[in-house]
C-alpha cells in the first residue's frame, strides 16, 4: 500500500473508520472483533442503515499508532466477507 498517512497525521491519532457492508446484525460485531485483534479497547460503533435497508454503515473511532497500523486495519477490515468499502 502506498499511502501518505505518516505525512498527514501525528501519531498516535484517533481515526474514525467508516465501514460499509451488507446489512446484517453481526456486522458491527465482526468489525469490532477484527479491531480487537490489532488494537484492543472498548469500541462503541454507530450503525446507520441505507435508505433501502440493504447496507449498513458502521463508524468506529480507533487510536492508531503508525502508518503501518492504519494500513493493517484497512486491510483486515476489507477482508471481512460482508464488508464492501472501508473509508
Amino acid at each position: 500500500m502506498q499511502t501518505r498517512f505518516d505525512e498527514l497525521l501525528d501519531f498516535p491519532a484517533v481515526l474514525n473508520f467508516k465501514v460499509m457492508g451488507i446489512a446484517c446484525d453481526e456486522l458491527p460485531d465482526l468489525i469490532v472483533a477484527e479491531l480487537q485483534k490489532h488494537t484492543p479497547g472498548d469500541y462503541s460503533p454507530t450503525v446507520k442503515a441505507s435508505s433501502k435497508g440493504n447496507y449498513h454503515s458502521v463508524s468506529v473511532a480507533v487510536t492508531v499508532t503508525s502508518k503501518e497500523h492504519v494500513e493493517l486495519i484497512y486491510t483486515s477490515l476489507n477482508a471481512i466477507e460482508q464488508v464492501r468499502y472501508v473509508l
